[in-house]
């Protein structure tokens, strides 16, 4: 190993030692429900960190393979009485792992280009997305996807359907609050919000406003690093991160507001990545349900009659540890009745883009989520991630389920118009 290979995995070793390996994280393990392999559960896992920390086991193909075929969800940090911070682990060993050039194929090259070429670069990304809706509007993804590879057909039923051109607009920079004001936040856009979850956006500043805060939306912002942080991009991620940094950092706000669980529990993190850095933007994140049903300001004007299974999004529920706010919102709107499923704190199985390098585990993860749904049979299902949302909805059409998939911000929207 190379000299910074090592001081990474010297780093995290510590760490390591606060697993007793007491077992508890094992069924709240994607992986390890799926396999049943103790090398394919977090236990297993910190073993091997540990294990190559010490210099007992190469860092090799088969610590490789096992780092990444892990989600990423943080659901053993829920599930530990030793508070193992295994998100933190899983970022430095994965680093580690591309320095020592042991990721190659397609599953990396897809990761590498769409990490690095298209994600950060919104203007490439808004042409990616045009393009699309191009060939969605002239039908030529559906004329050509029979003829694809197997995986690109895969791919592209995940495609979600492309909004219209006058929902992609950028938000506006500042947004007054309505009646009476409560406070001052900055919403961070995201990098695929825009493009594929533009109405989310928008509904996030009306319902913000109307819960009487000023919402500001920084033009020189961009995307959050959390990617790339998760695919061992450590660089690239601080790098991101820096630029928000100083883009937030100028404005006077009293929280930072996301309405995408990956980018809000990186947002969180600030502070992880760029030591005494990003403390102080750190401590202001929030989730969007977080932070209005912390006000308790809204007010309904509207019933929405049907019945909503609501989904935690891993990051969301396990990286900042908020669960009860969203569903205690959706149950506030009038006739709108909340009902449980069997299993809403496990993951989709979409995990960024994991969906896309791991389609196979993937769509078991998934196919245990959406039995779940299935039975509970509503008319919504709500999650508060974008990735989230495109992975329950093209399992939704896969499985011709009639809930219809959506954030909970588009339905507090309609009932608070």
């Amino acid at each position: 190993m190379s000299a910074s290979e090592t001081q990474q995995l010297r780093e995290l070793y510590p760490a390591t030692l606060d697993c007793v390996h007491c077992g508890l994280c094992l069924s709240s393990c994607p992986t390890y429900r799926e396999t049943g392999r103790e090398t394919s559960s977090p236990r297993g896992r910190v073993y091997l960190m540990r294990g190559v920390a010490e210099g007992q086991i190469p860092l090799g193909e088969v610590v490789a393979e096992e780092a990444y075929l892990c989600l990423g969800c943080r659901a053993c940090e829920t599930a530990c009485p030793s508070g193992v911070q295994y998100g933190a682990l899983l970022e430095q060993t994965r680093a580690a792992i591309e320095d020592a050039g042991l990721r190659r194929g397609p599953a990396k090259w897809i990761e590498r280009f769409a990490l690095r070429e298209i994600v950060p670069e919104q203007r490439r990304l808004s042409a990616l997305v045009s393009l699309l809706a191009l060939a969605q509007a002239l039908r030529l993804d559906a004329l050509v996807a029979p003829m694809l590879p197997a995986r690109l057909r895969e791919m592209h039923a995940l495609l979600p359907r492309v909004p219209a051109r006058s929902e992609r607009r950028r938000l506006p920079a500042f947004t007054g609050a309505v009646g009476a004001r409560r406070g001052r936040v900055a919403l961070p856009e995201g990098c695929i919000m825009p493009e594929l979850f533009g109405a989310v956006n928008a509904a996030t500043v009306r319902v913000l406003a109307r819960a009487g805060f000023d919402v500001l939306v920084p033009e020189r912002q961009g995307c959050c690093g959390a990617l790339h942080a998760h695919a061992g991009e450590i660089e690239d991620a601080r790098s991101l991160a820096r630029h928000n940094l100083a883009a937030f950092q100028a404005e006077d706000v009293d929280a930072l507001v996301s309405n995408s669980a990956g980018c809000g529990a990186a947002l969180r993190e600030l502070g992880h990545w760029l030591p005494g850095e990003g403390e102080a933007l750190a401590a202001k994140a929030r989730d969007v349900c977080e932070l209005l049903d912390a006000a308790g300001s809204l007010s309904f004007t509207r019933a929405i009659d049907g019945t909503i299974c609501y989904d935690d999004p891993c990051h969301l529920a396990h990286g900042q540890r908020v669960t009860d706010a969203p569903r205690r919102l959706l149950a506030a709107i009038p006739s709108l009745r909340l009902v449980a499923h069997d299993d809403p704190a496990s993951c989709c199985g979409a995990a960024g883009i994991y969906n896309l390098t791991h389609p196979e585990m993937s769509r078991a993860v998934l196919a245990r989520k959406l039995d779940s749904l299935a039975a509970a049979d509503p008319d919504w299902i709500a999650s508060g991630n974008p990735g989230c949302l495109m992975q329950l909805a093209a399992g939704a059409r896969q499985r011709s389920l009639r809930a219809r998939v959506v954030h909970p911000i588009e339905l507090l929207d309609r009932a608070t118009a």
